[in-house]
């Protein structure tokens, strides 16, 4: 079983089609906060002014979990909002 179910994300407000719209909108907004992290994480060792390695310098949750999972989730906690279109 996929867990969080449609019907818990979509609250029976939503079909799934905007639900997949959402997820991935959202999924890029996560794409480019992990885009941001690592280009500063870079810059900062291309700059010498740090000696962690690139990997700690990068969220876990960034690292660990693909954009679409994280999106999911957080659509789940309610901190992402689906909205109909005007």
């Amino acid at each position: 079983m996929i867990e969080p179910t449609i019907e818990e994300l979509t609250r029976g407000q939503f079909n799934r089609y905007e639900l997949v719209v959402g997820v991935a909108k959202c999924a890029r907004t996560v794409t480019d906060e992990y885009v941001a992290c690592r280009t500063e994480a870079e810059r900062r060792l291309a700059n010498r002014e740090t000696d962690k390695p690139l990997a700690s310098m990068i969220p876990s949750e960034y690292r660990d979990q693909k954009a679409v999972k994280i999106a999911i989730a957080r659509l789940h906690q309610g901190r992402y909002v689906l909205h109909h279109k005007a």
